[in-house]
C-alpha cells in the first residue's frame, strides 16, 4: 500500500469515527423516512402523469372515431349521389382514421399498463413506508430510553469517583494527622530523656561546670544564713 493510500485510510477511518460520534440515529431515522416519503410523492406524480397522458389519447382517439363515423356517412351520401370519387377520398380518410385509431389503442393500452405497475409499486412503498415508520419510532424510543439509562450510569460513575477522590483525602489527612501525633509523642518522650538538651548543643563538661557552680552558689547562701542566725 502506497503513502497516499494509507494516508487516505486513515483519514477515512478519522472520519468515519467522527461522524459516529457525532451521529444522532433518531436524526438518521428521520432522514432516511423523509426521502421514502419523498420518493412516494415521486411515484405518485408519475401515475398522475401516465393517468393525464391515458386520457389525453383516448380523447383523440374519441375524436378519430367520431370523424371516421362522420366519413362513413360522406361515402355513403357520395355513393348515392353517384360520386365515387368523393366516396374514395372519404374512405381513404377512414382507413387513415382507423389505421391511427388502432395506433391509439396500442398507446392506451401501454399507458394503462405503465399505469398499474405504478399503481402497485405506490401501494407497495407506502406498505413499506408505513412499517418503516412503526419500526423508527420503536427504535427511536429504545435509542432514547438507553441514552437516559447511559447518562444515568455515567452520573454514578461520575458520583462515584468524585466519592473514591473524597475518601482518598480523608485517608490522607488521618494519616498525616497520624503521622504528627506520633512525631507529638516523640518529642515529648525526648523531652523527658533529656535528649533535647544535647541537640541544644551543650556537651557534659558544661552541663557539669554549670552544676557546680549552683552548688557552690548555694553553700555560700547557706553559710551566709547560718552567720546571720548565730550559729
Amino acid at each position: 500500500m502506497g503513502l497516499f493510500a494509507r494516508m487516505e485510510l486513515i483519514v477515512k477511518s478519522k472520519a468515519n469515527k467522527l461522524l459516529d460520534r457525532h451521529e444522532d440515529p433518531r436524526e438518521t431515522l428521520d432522514y432516511s423516512y423523509q426521502k421514502q416519503l419523498e420518493l412516494l410523492q415521486q411515484v405518485k406524480r408519475s401515475v398522475a402523469t401516465v393517468v393525464t397522458a391515458k386520457k389525453r389519447l383516448e380523447l383523440q382517439k374519441a375524436k378519430l372515431e367520431q370523424n371516421t363515423q362522420k366519413l362513413d356517412k360522406q361515402a355513403k351520401d357520395a355513393v348515392t349521389a353517384g360520386r365515387d370519387d368523393l366516396a374514395r377520398l372519404a374512405l381513404e380518410r377512414k382507413r387513415s382514421n382507423e389505421i391511427e385509431i388502432a395506433n391509439l389503442v396500442a398507446q392506451i393500452n401501454e399507458e394503462d399498463l405503465e399505469q398499474q405497475k405504478l399503481i402497485e409499486t405506490e401501494r407497495k412503498l407506502s406498505a413499506k413506508i408505513t412499517a418503516f415508520r412503526t419500526k423508527k419510532e420503536t427504535i427511536k424510543a429504545q435509542y432514547t430510553a438507553a441514552e437516559a439509562q447511559v447518562k444515568v450510569k455515567e452520573a454514578v460513575t461520575g458520583i462515584s469517583e468524585e466519592m473514591a477522590d473524597v475518601g482518598f483525602a480523608i485517608q490522607r489527612a488521618e494519616d498525616k494527622t497520624e503521622s504528627m501525633r506520633a512525631k507529638s509523642a516523640a518529642l515529648d518522650e525526648m523531652v523527658e530523656l533529656g535528649t533535647l538538651d544535647e541537640i541544644g548543643g551543650e556537651d557534659e563538661i558544661e552541663r557539669e561546670l554549670r552544676r557546680m557552680q549552683t552548688t557552690a552558689g548555694v553553700d555560700d547562701d547557706l553559710a551566709r544564713l547560718k552567720e546571720e542566725m548565730g550559729r
